[in-house]
């Protein structure tokens, strides 16, 4: 990122939250420095991060406050413009806000840590965020200002991004390999709905006519294998059957097929299951038996319904020995909840200290589109092209999210289908 200097930034208080933040927007490309004679010798390119001007130093950065901060309270927030782009905790200095502490501010989720309003499922209300009130949650907002200050520093940064898709199995197969009972009682739905061509479909598929609909394993594994790309899959395994857990039982033959198939292909992740008590046990229950089917460890995570509540969630994950989740995003907007594209390590602001945990945002996930914001296919592709581009912009790992049982060959999805291989091929075809 840079020359053969590092960046040297002046500080003359000692901050584990300023010492995060500069190693994560830096990649470790940056030292934090509290001598100020050496500093001031320095030849390297140089911050003065302090409330006193340094002579000498073109770029100064006025401290907030919050980065010397010990606890969790309501941050003052004023938003003005800076680049032509939002910007908040406004400072005196070269640069006229604290860019350091609102990248913390949006990287830790740190509002998300304060009393808010909670869906159904007990999820945070994106419509409360700090993005989406001020117009950022389609544009990463933290990498934008990275971008200016470099700019401003004089610094020639080679981006790197790359393309992962990613799948969420929460129903393996529409029809095959369920109880006995729920095809009995789907069967009389459909008869009673006058549902002909779903009866048809269900009839076939039973008496090994047709393929399962969900089952379009093949299909993905030649997208994958002809683009060379490198998926992950996140299998749901709860054991109980509820309006939230619809998956087959991980004790089927055949789901455990499956499972391993794909753990000898793939990265194979956990997709925990929603609860509202006792989280880390469930947890390490169903992180146990995937272990067990798979017969390896299992050391990726991303929340069923992107069920993620701090710290709750990601300390679970740490204590049960999960090195990388991939829930950092929205289920109900599809945008940027951290407003950053890049991975990075989980602050706990609970113990003011950084973990070993890796978060990959996400920012675009199918059913966020199709049922929530219910875009048309032609919305939802414009939308995937242009967060992709952004990812080519500042770099990144692009994760974007699918569920098997929306890339199937059923009319209500084919055009959802097409979406998808349609992007592989334009994005991936070299």
């Amino acid at each position: 990122m840079l020359a053969a200097n590092p960046l040297l930034i002046y500080t003359d208080q000692q901050s584990t939250r300023l010492a995060y933040i500069i190693s994560t927007l830096f990649q470790g490309q940056a030292d934090i420095t509290y001598d100020l004679a050496h500093f001031k010798d320095y030849t390297g390119l140089r911050i003065n991060y302090s409330s006193t001007e340094i002579i000498g130093v073109n770029c100064h950065i006025h401290p907030h406050g919050i980065l010397i901060e010990h606890d969790i309270k309501p941050q003052i927030i004023n938003i003005f413009e800076w680049k032509n782009k939002p910007a908040f905790f406004e400072t005196s200095g070269s640069i006229p806000f604290d860019l350091f502490a609102a990248s913390f501010y949006l990287i830790t989720r740190y509002e998300e840590w304060l009393p808010h309003q909670k869906d159904q499922y007990g999820r945070y209300l994106p419509e409360q965020s700090l993005a989406y009130q001020n117009g950022f949650l389609q544009f990463p907002l933290v990498n934008y200002w990275l971008a200016e200050l470099t700019k401003e520093l004089n610094i020639d940064i080679a981006y790197h991004y790359s393309l992962k898709p990613s799948y969420d199995i929460d129903i393996a197969y529409s029809y095959l390999h369920h109880l006995s009972t729920r095809n009995i009682f789907g069967y009389f739905k459909d008869l009673l709905n006058f549902k002909f061509t779903q009866l048809a479909e269900r009839l076939q598929v039973l008496a090994g006519v047709q393929k399962d609909p969900y089952d379009i394993y093949d299909w993905l594994h030649l997208l994958h294998e002809s683009l060379e790309l490198k998926p992950l899959y996140f299998f749901l395994v709860a054991s109980k059957r509820n309006s939230l857990h619809k998956n087959i039982s991980p004790g089927t033959v055949a789901m455990q097929a499956l499972m391993i198939e794909h753990s000898k292909r793939y990265t194979v992740g956990l997709h925990p299951s929603v609860v509202q008590n006792n989280t880390e046990q469930t947890l390490q229950k169903e992180k146990k038996l995937l272990e067990n089917i798979i017969e390896q460890p299992v050391k990726h995570s991303r929340q069923h319904y992107i069920h993620l509540k701090f710290p709750e969630t990601y300390k679970a994950l740490v204590d049960s020995g999960v090195e990388a989740d991939y829930s950092m995003g929205y289920p109900q907007i599809n945008g940027f909840r951290a407003s950053y594209t890049k991975p990075f390590n989980w602050f706990n602001l609970a113990t003011n200290l950084p973990t070993s945990l890796v978060v990959y945002p996400f920012c675009y996930m199918d059913a966020t589109a199709i049922f929530h914001e219910k875009k048309t296919v032609s919305e939802a592709a414009r939308t995937l092209d242009q967060f992709y581009a952004l990812y080519q912009q500042y770099g990144g790992v692009f994760i974007p999210i699918f569920h098997n049982n929306f890339l199937t060959n059923q009319p209500a999805f084919i055009d959802w289908r097409n979406l998808y291989a349609d992007f592989l091929l334009k994005h991936c075809t070299r």
